[in-house]
């Protein structure tokens, strides 16, 4: 069973960065084309759009223009188009189906490195993992037609060797949708899968509560928790988030956004937390800090409310931790390298029995791929974030 929300957005035009005469006047012609745009759809037909969308003809790019300063704003992308490469002896030519969007990716464009990749260089293309479609090959382990998942970057082509560093892997051929292999089967998945079962180690009937719950990560951990009977407190943003938690089986919904969290985190779990996922750090890992059991565990998988603060988050009360002989662990995905192809398996056993959902949150076409990080950080997003950058058919 699949939840899959799609948001069709408006491809926009302006997001070429002027840096010399040449691109002035590609300005002045994206306005033009604009104009004529909506033109088309009021006085002619609706499927004007089709113009507009990406060149096949070229491998369609987004770039790095500029650092941001706070969250991602048009400004700091540059879209490019080069030459289709070529392939070589050993290598396969990549043609992107998919590419998933991740707070992360903003880290990596303001110079940081993290999650196993390098920082990035005004200029360089964005770092992102894709599902693609092998269109020629000349790679004696793969041939065309086989749909792969790895580092395609924000791109619609790639000449790859299919090294170790680039990380692909084949979908497993089971009647779905390929975006499964970047939700459940992708670094989604895994990092709730292993940051729960391997980090928690979760004990049937806790109380569990879980940040972001309404996110990628944190609706997968939802319903690991109701697979073991854990009472499970789900954090997220606003009321429709809330009920939608709630859908995937919590069994209460605090809104983050209403105010005294801390209180309403104990009124929850009155007998404290067992185990806390967090996935957003800040102030509400401080909240569930002063709120846990004895012998807890929590689990740090990410802090998307800090990645826009000029200055780290510090915690105040983390000899609570000592208190209550409690633990606080990060974990890192690719040491479990060994083990995702038994976590897979597993995973694919869970989908088609339909114990758990992929949850999907699905912006249209390449064009809105820089809209669509800047959606990660405005809450507007339900699970796992991707771009449909082709539309293409099931595995068989």
């Amino acid at each position: 069973m699949f939840v899959v929300i799609v948001e069709r957005q408006s491809i926009r035009m302006n997001f070429f960065i002027l840096s010399s005469y040449q691109n002035i006047f590609l300005k002045q012609y994206f306005v033009l084309l604009g104009t004529l745009k909506k033109y088309l759809k009021k006085y002619f037909f609706s499927t004007s759009d089709k113009i507009f969308e990406m060149n096949e003809a070229n491998n369609c790019q987004w770039r790095v223009a500029r650092r941001p300063e706070g969250n991602v704003v048009n400004e700091d992308f540059e879209y490019r188009e080069i030459d289709i490469p070529e392939i070589q002896d050993g290598e396969v030519l990549l043609k992107t189906l998919y590419l998933n969007l991740a707070p992360v990716m903003r880290m990596y464009m303001s110079g940081e490195s993290a999650a196993g990749e390098q920082s990035l260089d005004i200029g360089d293309v964005i770092h992102g993992r894709g599902v693609a479609e092998i269109i020629e090959s000349k790679h004696s382990d793969y041939k065309e037609g086989e749909i792969v998942q790895g580092q395609m970057g924000w791109q619609t082509y790639k000449a790859s060797k299919m090294t170790d560093e680039e990380k692909f892997r084949k979908i497993p051929d089971m009647g779905a949708p390929y975006s499964l292999g970047l939700s459940l089967l992708g670094m989604t998945g895994l990092s709730a899968y292993f940051g729960y079962f391997s980090h928690g180690n979760p004990n049937r009937g806790e109380t569990v509560v879980i940040s972001g719950a309404a996110g990628g990560v944190g609706s997968t951990v939802v319903q690991f928790a109701k697979m073991l009977d854990c009472y499970v407190i789900g954090i997220a943003g606003g009321e429709e988030k809330c009920n939608f938690i709630e859908s995937l089986g919590c069994d209460q919904s605090i809104d983050y956004k209403s105010g005294d969290i801390k209180n309403r985190i104990r009124e929850a779990a009155p007998n404290g937390i067992d185990l806390y996922f967090d996935n957003v750090g800040g102030d509400i890992l401080c909240a569930c800090m002063e709120n846990l059991a004895m012998n807890s565990r929590i689990v740090h998988c990410g802090s998307i409310s800090e990645y826009l603060l000029d200055e780290p988050f510090g915690l105040k009360n983390y000899t609570n931790l000592r208190r209550t002989n409690s633990s606080l662990k990060g974990f890192f995905i690719y040491n479990h390298l060994h083990e995702i192809d038994s976590a897979e398996e597993q995973l694919v056993r869970w989908i088609k029995d339909e114990k758990i959902k992929s949850v999907e949150h699905i912006v249209d076409g390449f064009m809105s791929m820089p809209d669509g990080l800047a959606q990660l950080y405005d809450g507007s997003n339900h699970g796992v974030a991707l771009c449909q950058v082709r539309h293409c058919r099931y595995s068989n």
